[in-house]
């Protein structure tokens, strides 16, 4: 397979994996993940007791669990979003987005590889990798992504300053 054959499956890929195939629609992000909520544990446990003190503990401790099971849990902290839309992340999480969808690629480096986020209304991502962890080929096709990669992202993704 030729190089030309391979960027052009990879840009497919990307594309579908971010929804490139509606550029007639317009933009919007991606739906916000629903996070279950979270039951605190019981912060003691009973000591090891003898049987029927373990059956009397456990019967105390029953509505104990009941009410931490009947009270609400928190909702989840509101993530930053843009008047158009945009969730609002750091350039770490940022980053971390642009090495998960690097990493789908066949004969991504599985460390030895650094993505830098810069810059502020068009961001953009730097790929450094270390000696060794790659070929010079496969880092010039990965860094030859990066470009469709970072324009797809800028769509739904600002830089929190």
């Amino acid at each position: 397979m030729s190089d030309e054959v391979k960027d052009a499956g990879l840009v497919a890929m990307i594309s579908s994996i971010l929804g490139g195939n509606k550029r007639a629609d317009p933009v919007a992000p991606p739906p916000l993940a629903e996070v279950p909520p979270m039951v605190p544990a019981d912060p003691v446990e009973p000591a090891a007791t003898s049987g029927s003190d373990a059956a009397a503990a456990k019967a105390e401790n029953a509505p104990d669990a009941a009410a931490a099971v009947a009270k609400p849990a928190e909702p989840p902290a509101q993530i930053a979003t843009t008047r158009d839309g945009k969730r609002l992340l750091p350039a770490e999480a940022i980053a971390d987005l642009v090495l998960g969808e690097l990493r789908k690629l066949d004969n991504f480096p599985s460390s030895g590889v650094s993505v830098t986020v810069y810059g502020y209304r068009h961001w953009n991502a730097m790929l450094t990798f270390a000696p060794f962890s790659t070929s010079f080929q496969n880092a010039t096709r990965f860094r030859q992504a990066v470009p469709d990669l970072v324009f797809k992202l800028r769509r739904f993704v600002e830089l929190e300053i």
